[in-house]
């Protein structure tokens, strides 16, 4: 087993859009999506779980990417429509009292002052559990919504990102922790000599400052990346608290912990701060029959509706994968969009990547609770941490429950995850171990 526990998430597929709706268990009422109550009863009952976060993913445009149409995309609502999620947070940080809420805005969608001030607002609302999902940008319909033709390269949008975040937190530390004295008898609401512009005149940005707020709880909210080619790995180490991780196996697992890990520590960051979390999609129920029954029924669900997965990667990667024949080997990709998806797709056939889905190789989660606890402890045991980020295809609220009733509580009698929480802020939580 695991000798150092390890931390849970909730990554949010398709963002705050429409789930499970052609799905048995989707509930009673498709048309309630665009209401929050499905996603504040995650949150409700993944912090009964002890879960260190919910990560909401968002993207603004409706894709087109597959076969030059947003036709399926909207036909089978492939990852569109979606509501913003910087509304949807406050409902779930309002209905919950110690999990994290983090959620996705975009570098080259918000301006720096701008995204500044929203993450230092649900910082301040959230006690201190804010988080902000640090994104790029990767698709060129949604660069076409904000008045521009295409995307900026895929290296320079990294570049872009750290002058980005050097304002940003500029702007977060320009009130000291101190400044807001509100002082009654000496009428005196802030200090002026503990707030100060920040005058940032840079190669992409400039913000005078100060930020139009006072410092919140964490002074910096938590910062969440998702890096997976290699310039991509590199800003993840410089910036990120926690970082989104998706690998084919255990083995591409420890690889990529351990060269976030390598490029942190050059950064001069410790290392341990940083919490890598790969994203997992069990398949649990009470008997191993019918875990695999399930199984089963999902990649004949896959299967069928195999024109959902191309769309889809097709979205992510920027690539028409309509071009290709279900069954042949694709050629070497590249890609302005998600460049290390792209590679991780060259070599293999379409059918066979929408079939694997986020699947492991060489571990294959499925079964009862304690048959899938046992598997994730001996993962990360051999990746070394950090941790897992949920993902259902389908979200429906079975599966929250066969998670949070079902596989958590056994990863808890195996010591492996917390039973409460330690502290009252996110860092602070992701860093009790």
């Amino acid at each position: 087993m695991a000798k150092q526990p390890f931390h849970l998430g909730w990554f949010i597929m398709k963002g705050y859009g429409p789930k499970g709706w052609r799905n048995l268990w989707g509930g009673p009422n498709p048309h309630g999506w665009v209401k929050p109550d499905l996603l504040v009863h995650l949150a409700k009952e993944l912090e009964r779980a002890a879960f260190d976060y919910v990560m909401i993913e968002d993207s603004c445009n409706v894709p087109y990417t597959y076969k030059n149409s947003h036709e399926t995309y909207l036909r089978l609502a492939v990852d569109s429509p979606k509501l913003d999620p910087a509304v949807l947070a406050p409902f779930m940080i309002q209905a919950t009292q110690r999990i994290g809420i983090i959620t996705t805005l975009s570098t080259t969608e918000y301006n720096p002052f701008l995204l500044a001030r929203l993450t230092n607002t649900l910082d301040h609302v959230s006690d201190g559990r804010a988080g902000w999902n640090l994104v790029t940008g990767s698709n060129d319909g949604g660069a076409q919504n904000f008045g521009r033709e295409r995307q900026f390269p895929h290296d320079e949008r990294y570049d872009m990102a750290d002058e980005y975040v050097e304002v940003v937190q500029k702007l977060w530390d320009s009130w000291d922790a101190d400044a807001m004295v509100i002082d009654q008898e000496r009428e005196i609401f802030a200090d002026p000599a503990k707030v100060r512009p920040v005058f940032h005149e840079g190669k992409y940005f400039r913000s005078r400052g100060p930020l139009s707020a006072p410092r919140s709880p964490q002074g910096h909210p938590v910062i969440c990346q998702a890096g997976g080619s290699p310039r991509g790995r590199t800003f993840a180490a410089r910036w990120a608290d926690t970082i989104i991780a998706s690998a084919g196996s255990v083995t591409a697992m420890k690889a990529y912990r351990d060269d976030i890990r390598t490029q942190a520590a050059k950064f001069g960051r410790n290392p341990d701060h940083i919490k890598v979390m790969f994203l997992v999609a069990p398949i649990v129920d009470e008997f191993m029959d019918t875990a695999l029954a399930r199984k089963r029924e999902r990649l004949g669900d896959t299967e069928s509706h195999i024109e959902f997965a191309l769309a889809n990667m097709s979205r992510v990667t920027g690539i028409d994968f309509s071009k290709y024949d279900l069954d042949e080997k694709l050629p070497e990709l590249t890609s302005n969009g998600h460049l290390s998806v792209a590679r991780a797709y060259s070599g293999r056939t379409p059918r066979e990547i929408a079939m694997q889905g986020r699947s492991l190789s060489d571990a294959d989660l499925v079964g009862t609770p304690d048959r899938v606890a046992a598997q994730m402890a001996d993962i990360m045991d051999a990746v070394g941490g950090d941790g897992f980020l949920f993902m259902d295809p389908d979200f429906t609220r079975r599966y929250i429950t066969e998670i949070a009733d079902g596989l958590t509580p056994a990863l808890q009698r195996l010591g492996l995850v917390r039973k409460k929480y330690e502290h009252a802020m996110l860092r602070d939580n992701l860093r009790a171990f």
